[in-house]
C-alpha cells in the first residue's frame, strides 16, 4: 500500500511538472496566450485519462464483451445481456470479469464446442490439477488452451506466457453455467 501511494505521488508530481513546463516555457518565450492554451489542453487530457481510468467499467459495451468471448474461439450468434462488469487493478495485478445472459441456443453450441475439443477433460475435484495450471514456466513456452467440465460449469481456459521475464502472462477463462444461461469471462494478470 505504501509503495502504491509513493508511485501515485511520483506520477502526480511528474504530471504537475509537465503542466508547468507547458505553461512556463511558452510564457518565457513571449507567448502567454499559447502558454495558457497548452496548459488547459494538457490539463484536460490528464483529467480525461484519469476519468477514464477511474470509470473504465462504465465504458465497457456489449461489443467489447463479444470481442473478448470470440477471441477465445466461442461465438455469440444471438442477442445477449451484459449482467455485470468489474475490473480491478493494483501494481502488477489486473483482474477483469464480466457476466452475460446468453440464449439457450448459444449456450448449447458453446458447450458442444467445449466438449468436442481434443483436450477436453472432466475435472470434478479441482481445476488446479489441469495441465494449464501446472505450467512451471510462466514467461516462455507454448500457449495452452484447456477445455474442461467441473461440477457446475463448462470451461475454456487460455494461458499464454508473456515472452519476457518480469511481464505477466495472459490467463483467460470462460465459464458457462450448467444451470443458468450465464457466461462468465475472467481475465487475470498476476
Amino acid at each position: 500500500m505504501e509503495y502504491f501511494i509513493l508511485v501515485l505521488l511520483v506520477i502526480i508530481v511528474v504530471l504537475i511538472g509537465i503542466g508547468l513546463l507547458f505553461y512556463s516555457l511558452p510564457k518565457k518565450l513571449g507567448y502567454p496566450k499559447i502558454a495558457k492554451y497548452l496548459a488547459v489542453i494538457f490539463g484536460c487530457m490528464v483529467f480525461s485519462a484519469g476519468f477514464y481510468l477511474v470509470f473504465e467499467d462504465l465504458f465497457f459495451t456489449k461489443n467489447n464483451a463479444k470481442e473478448l468471448v470470440e477471441e477465445q474461439g466461442l461465438t455469440l450468434t444471438e442477442d445477449f445481456e451484459l449482467l455485470g462488469n468489474k475490473s480491478m487493478s493494483g501494481i502488477g495485478d489486473y483482474y477483469h470479469t464480466f457476466s452475460l445472459k446468453i440464449s439457450e441456443s448459444d449456450k448449447q453450441k458453446m458447450i458442444l464446442q467445449i466438449k468436442s475439443a481434443k483436450n477436453f477433460k472432466i475435472e470434478k475435484s479441482s481445476s488446479k490439477s489441469l495441465p494449464l495450471y501446472l505450467s512451471e514456466n510462466r514467461y516462455f513456452g507454448p500457449k495452452v488452451t484447456q477445455n474442461y467440465e467441473t461440477e457446475n460449469t463448462f470451461n475454456k481456459a487460455y494461458f499464454k506466457p508473456s515472452g519476457k521475464q518480469g511481464y505477466a502472462p495472459t490467463f483467460r477463462r470462460i465459464s458457462i453455467s450448467k444451470v443458468d444461461n450465464e457466461l462468465t469471462f475472467e481475465d487475470i494478470v498476476e
